[in-house]
Formats: C-alpha cells, sequence, structure tokens
C-alpha cells in the first residue's frame, strides 16, 4: 500500500504546475499552497524519502509552502520549480565535495562493488545533472519571472519533464554503450 501511495502523491507533486494554472481560477493561493504541504507530509509519513537529502529537499518544500501560504499571493506559487531546482543542485553538487556522489550512490544499489572507473562515470554524471538543474532552475525562474501563467505551466509542467526524461534517456544509451566497450 506505502509505494502506491507514495506513487500517487508523486504524480500529483509532479502536477504541481498544472494544479496552480487550473486550481488558481477557484482557489486562493493559500489553498493550493496547503494542498501541496499536505501532499509533502503525507510522503514523508509514508516513508517517501529515508535519505538525508531526500528529508531536506521535502523540509525545503513545506518551507516553501509556508511562505506560500503566508503570502496568499499567486506569484509565489510560480517560484516552487525554482526552489526545487535549487535543492537538487545543492544536494548534487554537495555530493561532488562530499563522495560518494548521489548518483554512485544509486548505482551502487545496483552494482555494489562499482569499479574505478565507474566511480568517475557517476561523479561526470552527477556534474551533467547538476547543469541540468542550473539550467532549468534558471528558466523556471525566467517563467516565474516573465512569463504569463500559461507559458509557466507549460515549461514547469511539461516540457521541463521532458527534457529530464530525455537526460534520462540519454544517459541510459551512453551507459549501455560505455558499459558494452568496457566488457
Amino acid at each position: 500500500m506505502r509505494p502506491l501511495i507514495n506513487i500517487v502523491i508523486g504524480l500529483l507533486t509532479i502536477a504541481y504546475p498544472f494544479a496552480v494554472y487550473f486550481g488558481i481560477q477557484y482557489f486562493e493561493p493559500w489553498k493550493i499552497a496547503a494542498v501541496l504541504i499536505g501532499l509533502l507530509v503525507i510522503r514523508q509519513a509514508f516513508g517517501g524519502f529515508k535519505a538525508l537529502g531526500g528529508r531536506l529537499i521535502v523540509i525545503a518544500g513545506m518551507i516553501f509552502c509556508a511562505l506560500a501560504i503566508w503570502r496568499n499571493d499567486p506569484i509565489t506559487l510560480r517560484f516552487y520549480p525554482v526552489m526545487m531546482n535549487g535543492a537538487l543542485l545543492t544536494l548534487f553538487a554537495w555530493s561532488l565535495f562530499h563522495p560518494p556522489t548521489v548518483i554512485e550512490r544509486l548505482a551502487r544499489l545496483r552494482h555494489p562493488d562499482l569499479p574505478p572507473s565507474g566511480v568517475a562515470y557517476t561523479r561526470r554524471v552527477t556534474q551533467v545533472w547538476c547543469g541540468f538543474f542550473l539550467l532549468n532552475g534558471g528558466i523556471a525562474l525566467a517563467t516565474a519571472l516573465w512569463s504569463s501563467f500559461e507559458i509557466w505551466s507549460l515549461y514547469n509542467g511539461l516540457i521541463a519533464y521532458l527534457l529530464m526524461g530525455t537526460l534520462f534517456g540519454g544517459e541510459y544509451l551512453v551507459r549501455i554503450r560505455t558499459q558494452k566497450h568496457a566488457k
């Protein structure tokens, strides 16, 4: 039951930009932020994030939601993707200076005896993700400050996820090709 609840809450959290876009027409901004903070609390309560980095991201999300509730301003809601990209950039960059990197930790779940070449590769992938979060966060900031709600919702609710999926897929293909040559 927990995995199903985490998946549902995760999907609802991902749908945040569209929830803001449609919700702002019917609800005050503080109500939308209150729903998001509720989802974050439920996700954490059901063991959504056990690692310190994940818990810190949830805490950052809750602090953001508290600010959005306090301000009750629709523009504040637009900064959630900026904050999330900033939090993920911080987490990934921190791991570059305090190894193992985030990607190495994930790789070791499947390959506990990761060779030095694998450690170097996961470090490079972590750097690429840092670049992605920096660029994506910058675009999220630009859409929050200077675009319409429609453009903001389109970028942060669809395009950013397509770019993220493309990066995941591209890295997977590079990894397969690299591993094939390493054999």
